[in-house]
């Protein structure tokens, strides 16, 4: 596991159990309330916090190119073995600073966040989010969801508000396009009362 990535406390203790876990759930169901807002022609894709690859591998399928980031070595090496593909890139990095990726300078046409924010805290959040915008290039796109209810044993998370990200987003400049609240669509957390806030927001184009 890398050194200072916050959130990943459990990650990789657990990881068997996970990726078990993990296999069960589909990008179709998982995805659902957002499907319509990802790009249909082959786009540029970063996954912040891919865990096991079922994201990655499906964007890959669809004939986007991607760029997944796992700080969690064992996650990290299970999506490699599961998911192999040309289409993907795998890189050791995480929230806030994302020292590595940002780096790198480069820009994306869709930028997923699925189940990663809850695991900062509210300054890490704050210094993570400017990060985070400038992946998108004008005209991109930043998929989040938040998680709500209780945390797992061993497991580092915060209880995060929509009003909150929302905020945090505008003040990057980016625009909001979808807010929705569902329930989790694995049954064993559903039933302990999981549910999620699903978030979508446009950064405009320098004509818009």
């Amino acid at each position: 596991m890398s050194v200072d990535i916050s959130g990943t406390e459990g990650y990789a203790e657990q990881a068997a159990a996970l990726i078990e876990r993990w296999r069960g759930v589909s990008f179709a169901d998982q995805h659902r309330p957002v499907l319509d807002l990802l790009p249909r022609a082959p786009s540029r894709i970063v996954d912040i916090g891919a865990g096991i690859g079922t994201d990655a591998a499906a964007f890959a399928a669809l004939g986007h190119t991607v760029l997944a980031v796992e700080p969690v070595d064992a996650l990290r090496d299970a999506a490699r073995a599961l998911h192999p593909s040309a289409a993907v890139e795998w890189l050791d990095d995480g929230l806030p600073d994302l020292a590595i990726l940002s780096a790198r300078r480069e820009t994306f046409d869709v930028v997923m966040l699925t189940a990663v924010w809850m695991h900062l805290d509210a300054p890490q959040r704050e210094r993570a989010m400017p990060r985070v915008a400038s992946l998108l290039h004008g005209g991109a796109r930043l998929l989040m969801s938040l998680r709500h209810g209780p945390v797992p044993t061993g497991r580092r998370m915060f209880d995060v508000s929509a009003d909150e990200t929302i905020r945090l987003a505008s003040a990057q400049g980016l625009r909001l396009v979808r807010e929705l609240r569902t329930a989790s669509v694995q049954p064993g957390n559903r039933e302990q009362g999981v549910s999620w806030t699903r978030l979508a927001f446009d950064k405009p184009s320098q004509a818009g």
